[in-house]
C-alpha cells in the first residue's frame, strides 16, 4: 500500500515544499503555504485505467511523416456562441475549463448546453446541488432531454463507476473544485486534490475520447483558483466574464489547443436561460429620440469580431481642487493620455474640469481603435454639441495628435455599413501612407472619411 506523506503547498500558485515557507519562491506571496496530507502511489494503489495496457514489444514511436493528417471531427451544438469560442464545436477528448464568478451563470450555461445535445449522451456531475435543485433550473430552461443524466457525487471513484456502466458521449463536472479522490487525504478544493481529480479526468478524456467540461470557481482578485498547472493540463481554458448587474456576460478564450484565442461569445441573461447574441452591436448602441453631447459610436474589435459600442463621456467644471477621472470599461491610464493629447495638440483645458468616461452596455475595452472615439465624445461633451448620430469611428490616436491606422478596418466598415451608419472615420495610414493614396479594397455604400491629425477631427466635426 502507498505511504501518508506530508507536505506544504502555496495557495496561490501550487508550489510544493517539504517544510514550510513564510514567504513563497515561485510567487513571491507571503503565509500562502498550507500543510496538506496525501498517500503516495504504492504497488496496489493503481489509478483507473480505461483501456487495456499495449502488448509487449509494441512499438509506440513515429515518424512525424507515417502521421495522417485528418481534420479532428466536432460536436456541433446548438449554441452558435459557444461554437465560436471553441473553434468551431466541441472536439472529442478534449477537456475544457470555465471559469467565473459565482451567479455569473456558469451552471446555468452548460446544463443548457447538455439540454439542447439531443442525439448525444450526456452526464452532468453536480458537487454542489441536488438533483432537484437542477431539475428546478431545467423546468426553468423549458428543455427537455431524454438522454441527459444526472449525478450528485464529489468523489472520483464513484463517478468512473457511473461513467463505465452509462459510457456518456460529454462529461460536464460542476465543480472541479469540489471533487475528492481517494488516493489524496488532504480536503476536497485543496492544491493537492484539484491537481490530482483533474489528471485523472484528463487521463478518461484523452484514453476514451469524450470531451469533458469543468466549471471552475475563481480568486477574489479574478484568477481560478486551484494550482496553475491546471490551466496547463486542459485544453482550453474560458472566461465567463459579466457584471450581475447587467444582462449580457462575455464568454472569452483564454487558451486554446483547437482553435483561435481571439474569439468571444456574447449571451443576455434572460428568465429562460442564456441567450446567445448573434447582433450585439445592435444591443450596445442605445436608441435614443434626441442627440446629446458627448456620445460618439466607435467600431471596435473583440477578438476577430467586430462590435459598434457606444462610448459616453461627460466633462464638468470641477468644484474641488483635484479634478476627477472616472472610468467605467476604459483604462484610467489611456484616459490620462487622451487627455494630454488634448491639452498639448489642441489647447483644450481639461485643467480644472471633471472627465467622466462610459462604455455602454457595461462590457471593458481593451482596443486601443476606441480611442477616436474616446476623444470625439470627450470634445462633444466640451464643446457641449451633439456629433451626428449617423457617423462612427475607429482610429487609435498617438502622442503627437496623430491618428494610427488599426488591423481588420473592412471588418470593421462593412458592421459599420450593416448597422445602417452613413459615415466612419479612419485613419488615413489604412489605405496608404497619403491620404486619398489608396482607396478601400472595396465599394461600399458608408462614406470612408480618412483623416491623420486630432486638429483635423475638431474642425470637422465642429467647425
Amino acid at each position: 500500500m502507498g505511504k501518508t506523506k506530508t507536505a506544504f503547498f502555496c495557495q496561490n500558485c501550487g508550489q510544493e515544499s517539504a517544510k514550510w515557507l513564510g514567504k513563497c519562491p515561485a510567487c513571491g506571496k507571503w503565509n500562502t503555504f498550507v500543510e496538506e496530507r496525501f498517500e503516495s502511489a504504492g504497488k496496489d494503489n493503481n489509478r483507473p485505467s480505461w483501456k487495456e495496457a499495449p502488448a509487449p514489444g509494441t512499438m509506440k514511436t513515429i515518424a512525424l511523416q507515417d502521421v495522417r493528417s485528418s481534420e479532428e471531427k466536432r460536436i456541433t451544438t446548438g449554441d452558435a456562441e459557444l461554437n465560436r469560442v471553441l473553434g468551431g464545436g466541441i472536439v472529442p477528448g478534449s477537456i475544457v475549463l470555465i471559469a467565473g464568478e459565482p451567479g455569473i451563470g456558469k451552471s446555468t450555461l452548460f446544463l443548457q448546453l447538455g439540454l439542447h445535445l439531443q442525439q448525444v449522451r450526456t452526464l452532468y456531475v453536480s458537487g454542489e446541488e441536488s438533483e432537484q435543485q437542477i431539475k428546478m433550473r431545467a423546468d426553468r430552461l423549458q428543455l427537455r432531454n431524454d438522454d441527459f443524466y444526472l449525478l450528485t457525487e464529489t468523489s472520483t471513484h464513484t463517478i468512473f463507476q457511473e461513467i463505465k456502466k452509462l459510457k456518456p458521449e460529454l462529461v460536464i463536472i460542476d465543480s472541479i473544485q469540489t471533487l475528492h479522490t481517494p488516493y489524496i487525504e488532504s480536503g476536497a478544493g485543496s492544491i493537492s486534490q484539484i491537481r490530482e481529480t483533474a489528471a485523472e479526468l484528463q487521463r478518461f478524456a484523452k484514453e476514451t475520447e469524450t470531451p469533458v467540461f469543468l466549471i471552475g470557481h475563481i480568486t477574489k482578485d479574478g484568477s481560478i483558483a486551484g494550482p496553475k498547472i491546471l490551466e496547463h493540463m486542459v485544453d482550453t481554458v474560458l472566461q465567463f466574464e459579466g457584471d450581475r448587474h447587467y444582462t449580457y456576460r462575455i464568454l472569452r478564450t483564454m487558451k486554446n489547443r483547437f482553435g483561435s484565442t481571439s474569439e468571444l461569445g456574447i449571451y443576455e441573461m434572460t428568465e429562460s436561460g442564456m441567450r446567445p447574441v448573434n447582433n450585439p452591436s445592435e444591443l450596445l448602441i442605445t436608441q435614443k429620440e434626441d442627440l446629446l453631447s458627448g456620445i460618439a459610436i466607435a467600431a471596435t474589435m473583440e477578438g476577430l469580431r467586430p462590435l459598434l459600442i457606444e462610448v459616453q463621456a461627460l466633462v464638468t467644471q470641477s468644484v474641488y481642487g483635484t479634478p476627477q477621472r472616472t472610468v467605467t470599461g476604459f483604462d484610467l491610464r489611456r484616459l490620462q493620455l487622451l487627455l494630454a493629447v488634448l491639452e498639448k495638440r489642441g489647447g483644450f483645458h481639461f485643467g480644472m474640469k471633471d472627465v467622466f468616461l462610459n462604455i455602454a452596455g457595461g462590457i471593458k475595452v481593451e482596443d486601443p481603435s476606441i480611442d477616436l472615439a474616446v476623444l470625439s465624445a470627450l470634445l462633444s461633451s466640451y464643446e457641449d454639441v451633439p456629433l451626428n448620430s449617423q457617423i462612427c469611428f475607429t482610429g487609435e490616436v498617438g502622442l503627437s495628435g496623430e491618428i494610427r491606422a488599426v488591423n481588420r478596418i473592412e471588418q470593421r466598415i462593412a458592421e459599420a455599413e450593416k448597422l445602417g451608419f452613413e459615415k466612419i472615420i479612419i485613419s488615413k495610414y489604412n489605405f496608404g501612407q497619403k491620404a486619398g493614396a489608396k482607396k478601400p479594397g472595396k465599394s461600399y455604400q458608408i462614406e470612408v472619411i480618412p483623416m491623420g491629425k486630432v486638429e483635423e477631427l475638431y474642425q470637422y466635426l465642429f467647425q
